[in-house]
């Protein structure tokens, strides 16, 4: 069994964890993502999966708002990060062929181990929209994201990318990347959005900021109990969805469009595209804690957990490390 094939049995299918469903009347569609066993993490199939429905809600004219949320007690922790190690391990595997929108694997000669575009192929790829990562920003209809527990990596992005973030008040957000590589890829929207001093804060220390902490930076839009969340979630959808015509938030969205890339949004993307692919070439300290086969041969949830101990608890990034007293 090929290791692509390997990566695909023990996964659910894309369809399975990424769910839409969308209400014509009222105009609102839903996109849920559907795997709290795994905090909600999606493969890269399943990433594609979401950047497929969004162009397809943006041409749909049932569609006029999308609320994006999680099944369970999270929003999500980020990708399948077994499955990215898997796959970085072996770049040419299917399952990174197929990540690339590349269909007939045999036709085509991937770039060689030790050349710049080995590794860089795939962080350049994120900055594209149609990879699942950045897809929201370029999304021309409204769309709210309902955050709770975990928001962090991945689902950090969508969050940084949705015109309206809902959340709970036991939201965490942030992008364990920080502790552990060093740079994420919507970094310079992060620094816009947030202000760059608490930014910094947050890459420098990598600690994950509390909802109150990300509305006090006009990060979230509001903040409100758990048993609240659906409600208030709907309440924006509706209100949303009866104000003007969707051309209107058609044209909404493309002056908005315009005022991000004179900021430099999509260079953003691809600078921090840039200083992924060069991160090989970072020297660690002897204590670091690196995301690197002897990490995953250990367990990386183990590893994490452990180096998470080295923080202050307000500082961990697991609820139940941030319970523990030092």
């Amino acid at each position: 069994m090929t290791n692509a094939a390997a990566i695909a049995d023990d996964r659910p299918s894309a369809e399975e964890i990424i769910l839409y469903e969308k209400d014509a009347t009222t105009k609102i569609a839903t996109i849920t993502f559907n795997r709290p066993d795994h905090l909600n993490a999606p493969t890269a199939a399943a990433r594609l999966r979401y950047a497929d429905l969004l162009r397809r809600a943006t041409v749909d004219d049932d569609v006029k708002v999308v609320v994006i949320r999680g099944v369970g007690s999270n929003l999500g922790s980020g990708a399948d990060i077994p499955e990215a190690m898997e796959m970085e391990a072996d770049p040419t595997s299917l399952g990174r062929i197929r990540e690339l929108r590349v269909d007939d694997e045999s036709a085509i000669n991937f770039p060689p181990p030790g050349s710049y575009r080995h590794g860089a192929m795939i962080t350049q790829w994120y900055a594209n929209s149609a990879a699942g990562c950045r897809s929201l920003q370029e999304f021309k209809k409204i769309s709210i994201v309902e955050t709770k527990g975990y928001c962090y990596g991945w689902h950090f992005y969508q969050a940084a990318d949705a015109d309206i973030v809902i959340s709970s008040e036991d939201t965490l957000f942030g992008h364990p990347a920080f502790r552990y590589i060093g740079f994420g890829p919507r970094m310079w929207t992060w620094a816009q959005t947030m202000g760059i001093r608490k930014f910094q804060e947050m890459v420098f220390t990598g600690r994950p900021f509390t909802a109150q902490e990300m509305y006090d930076c006009n990060f979230a839009n509001r903040v409100v109990p758990r048993d609240q969340l659906e409600a208030e979630v709907d309440k924006y959808a509706r209100a949303c969805a009866r104000t003007r015509p969707t051309d209107t938030v058609f044209m909404q969205k493309i002056f908005f469009e315009l005022m991000k890339q004179s900021q430099g949004e999509y260079m953003g993307s691809m600078l921090t595209a840039l200083f992924e692919s060069l991160g090989g070439t970072a020297h660690p300290d002897a204590d670091a804690l690196s995301l690197d086969e002897d990490t995953m041969s250990a367990g990386i949830n183990n590893a994490v957990k452990s180096n998470d101990d080295h923080f202050p608890p307000d500082f961990r990034l697991s609820k139940s490390g941030r319970r523990r007293a030092d």
